[in-house]
Order: structure tokens, then sequence, then C-alpha cells
């Protein structure tokens, strides 16, 4: 592990924590702060649609971005842009209608996340070695899930005591700090001298992309559609429904549901600490296996709701297989990921990781905006809404099998 936290990649971890928590902080806070203000499911899953937009539309420009630019200098700019939206809109909130402010503020937040996701992943390969590729991708993975984890716990916290204002205050001191700190970072780059614009350079090159995934990686375009599916069906059920089960229908307070999005955190962490130590064990032929764990959270969910179930107890679960989704997820995600990172020639990295980003992140807007409704209409049975998309991930998560077997059986040719 010493050869893997060498001084660039330990800068980009740093940078990566305290821009990430300041991150986490505001994804739990203003979506809640709308829930509390608002008390409506579909104002909320609409809202949040929204907000996931601009991160698919800009990860296509930022992956293209990513392999023209600098890297280390997408990642400064974009954390002090990020502290300066913030600040303007902690200055804008009271004065301005909450909707249209906050469907501004989140889709710029997303947009921004959208560029920057694929400068950090097309960093990666770049200053880690091969044989440390995995636990480099590992690591990158349990820092997000540690954001993810103390974000939402002191969030809640804060956000319970002292309302919105000091979570603002402190991500913004968290975006200014990572970006001061990254000033440092070298990572290798090459000057690209085609003399294209960026529209250009996205256009050309979004269109080699897609060539090189159609004429030498079509098994690419697989997993790309059971990405698109699983986020349509569980991953925008979750990212609604967390809140508004916690929220609306076991009335659980704010520290309560920031624990609960805590304890997907300290999953997260979890699944990155076993993907890291068992790299060399963790096949990818098995990664159906994760997506079945994560389909069958859905299930203990919609239990959770049930009449016959004591809140305290339903809270309970949620929290539980919150914990339990979040672990088999960033397990299948760090020995996906890296299978591609390995699959995919140095000078397309970034752009591949944008297409994988924004086309498998397309469709979770449309399942966020319907699970949105759908827990309004059915207010009285939300079992039904989870036990639905349980059913369906499970279907999703079967017919992946082969599709990942092959796509580990290609990682595996010289």
């Amino acid at each position: 592990m010493n050869k893997l936290f060498r001084r660039d990649f330990t800068m980009v971890v740093i940078g990566q924590i305290i821009s990430l928590f300041g991150n986490a902080i505001l994804r739990f806070a203003l979506p809640l702060y709308l829930l509390r203000e608002t008390n409506s499911s579909s104002l909320f899953g609409a809202v949040t649609a929204c907000s996931f937009i601009p991160m698919v539309i800009f990860s296509l420009f930022g992956g293209v971005i990513a392999d023209r630019k600098n890297k280390r200098n997408i990642m400064v700019a974009l954390d002090f842009t990020t502290a300066a939206v913030i600040l303007a809109f902690s200055f804008a909130l009271g004065k301005v209608l909450l909707v249209p402010l906050m469907i501004a503020v989140l889709m710029i937040l997303y947009g921004i996340s959208g560029i920057y996701q694929p400068a950090v992943q097309a960093s990666i390969p770049l200053i880690v070695e091969k044989q440390f590729l995995m636990q480099g991708n590992a690591v990158i993975n349990m820092v997000s899930t540690l954001a993810g984890l103390l974000g939402p716990v002191i969030g809640g916290v804060l956000f319970g005591a002292f309302g919105i204002m000091p979570i603002l205050f402190i991500s913004v001191g968290c975006f200014v700090f990572s970006a001061l700190m990254e000033i440092f970072i070298r990572i290798p780059f090459t000057k690209n001298t085609d003399g294209k614009s960026i529209l250009a350079a996205v256009s050309s090159d979004l269109a080699d992309s897609f060539r090189f995934i159609k004429n030498e990686k079509p098994i690419f375009l697989s997993v790309l559609g059971i990405l698109a599916l699983f986020n349509l069906i569980l991953s925008a059920m979750m990212i609604v429904g967390i809140p508004v089960v916690v929220v609306q229908i076991l009335g659980m307070s704010d520290t309560a549901i920031g624990i609960t999005q805590g304890a997907m955190g300290l999953g997260g962490l979890a699944g990155g600490i076993i993907a890291g130590a068992a790299a060399e064990k963790i096949r990818l032929k098995n990664g159906y296996v994760f997506l079945i764990i994560c389909s069958l959270a859905a299930v203990f969910m919609g239990i959770s709701v049930l009449e016959a179930v004591p809140e305290n107890i339903g809270y309970f679960i949620v929290t539980a297989v919150s914990f339990g989704a979040m672990c088999a997820s960033t397990m299948f995600s760090v020995s996906m990921m890296t299978a591609v990172q390995q699959q995919t020639p140095p000078h397309f990295l970034g752009k591949i990781m944008a297409v994988i980003i924004a086309v498998s992140s397309c469709s979770q807007p449309v399942g966020q905006a319907v699970y949105g409704v759908l827990f309004d209409v059915f207010a009285d049975k939300p079992y039904l809404v989870m036990m639905g998309a349980a059913i369906l991930a499970m279907v999703v998560s079967v017919y992946s099998k082969k599709v990942f077997a092959v796509l580990e059986k290609e990682s595996t040719v010289k």
C-alpha cells in the first residue's frame, strides 16, 4: 500500500475527503429542507429529478474536458465555483421563491458534479500504478462513502438544531479549502493541439467513444443498458423512497434521517474496504449477486412500512438495509469500474467514464419523478411501490449474470 499512497494520489484522496464532505452535507440538507418545507413527495421527486438532468448532460462534457484539459485545474476551478454558488444561495434564501431557487441551485451543483467526477476517475490510472488500480479505485470509493457517512450524520444534527445556514457556510469552507490544496497536485497532462472548440470536441470525441464501444467493446453497451435499467428501477426508488419513508411515513426526526443516510455511507465504506482487501478474489462475473442483494433491500423496505410493524422497528429495518445495499453496491461499482478501465486505452478514459456515468444515469431522473408521484398515489400502501421495484430489479439482476461474465472474460485478455 506504500506504493499506492504516493504524494499525488494521497493529495487527491485528501482533497476528495474535504470536497465530498461538503458535497454530502449539501446533498443531505437541501432536499430535506425542501421536503420539510413543502411536505410533498411529488414535488420532492420532481425537483430531485430536475437536479439530475444537468449531471447527465454535463458528464458528457466532463469526459471530453477531462481528456483535453489539465485534470487538476478542472478540480480546482469547480471547487471554487461550487463555493461561490452556495454562498450566493445562502444570501438568496428567503428572498427568492424556494422551489425555483432550489431547482436552479441543485441543477448547477449536479451539473458541476457531472464535470468533476470524470476528471477524478480519469486521473486515477495516471497517478496509480496498474497493479494497484483496483485498490486505488476502492480508496476513492471509500472516501466518497466516508463523506456520505459523516455528511448526513453531522448534517442531520446541525439541521435539526440550527437549520440550514450553518450547513451552507461549512460546505463553502470545505470547497475553498479543497480547491486550495488541489492546486499542488501533479497529474500528468499532454496538451491537445487539434484546435477544436469544446463543442466541436464533444461532438467528435463522443462519436469516437461510441465508435470505440460499438466496434471494440460492444459488451459495454450491454453493461450500460443494465446500469440504466437498474438506476431507473431501484436507485431512483431508494433516492426518493428513503427520505419519504423515514420523514413522512415513519415520522422520524432530522437526526434520524441523517443517521439512516450515514448508515448508507458506512455501508459504502465497508464495501470499499472489502473490495480493496479482497481485490484478487472479487469476480465480476458474480456481480449479479451484489445487484440481487440491493434488490432484496427494497423488499425489506416494503416490510418496514407495513401497519403491523412498529415505527421504531421499521426505522431500524430501513437503516439496516440501507447499510447492506450500499455495501453491495460499492463492491459492485469498484469491480465493474476497474474492469472498464483495464479495457480502455488511456486517451479514451475520460470520455468512456463520462459515457458510462451519463448513459447509466440518464434514466434516473425519470425514475425519481415517477416514484415521487407513486409515493403520493399509494400513500396508504407504500409497500406496493417498494415491492414492485424489488421484483423488477431482481429480473434485471438475474439477466446481468451473463453480461458480467463476458465483461470479466474480456478484462483478462491481454
